[in-house]
């Protein structure tokens, strides 16, 4: 089980990334060139978190990209539930169908204990923080 995708990585790098920059746009080749990344797959990347209201683009000779809000206020769950959906550590699926032991099952009540932290520690790390860490 993974619990970040390649998406999500890629999202988590590139605006950690912005979010040090501060106040000056960053294009999709600087993160390309800094980052190894595949060109075309992180473009649909910066324009999901445009569309989504994460990044602004300007275009032209000065164009790029900008936290279209402070990263303070932008979390890793977030990121996550844009590019994975919610997130989930067990889907309780048994044979193609919701388990119909579910209401009783005791690795059920587990799982959505430790799903409840999880989500609970992933709201706490903002972009800002991740920024702040990086040496």
């Amino acid at each position: 089980m993974k619990l970040i995708t390649r998406d999500t990585d890629y999202a988590l790098r590139a605006l950690t990334y912005i979010a040090r920059v501060e106040k000056k746009t960053v294009t999709a080749d600087d993160l390309v060139k800094r980052f190894k990344m595949p060109r075309p797959f992180l473009r649909k990347i910066l324009q999901i978190l445009n569309k989504r209201n994460v990044l602004n683009s300007f275009r032209g000779k000065k164009g790029g990209f900008v936290l279209a809000k402070p990263a303070g206020s932008i979390f890793v769950v977030d990121i996550m539930r844009i590019f994975q959906g919610p997130v989930r550590l067990s889907e309780h699926i048994f044979k193609n169908k919701v388990c119909p032991r579910i209401k009783v099952c005791v690795l059920k009540k587990k799982l959505d204990a430790i799903e409840k932290q999880v989500i609970k520690e992933l709201k706490a790390i903002s972009i800002d923080s991740l920024a702040r860490d990086v040496k």
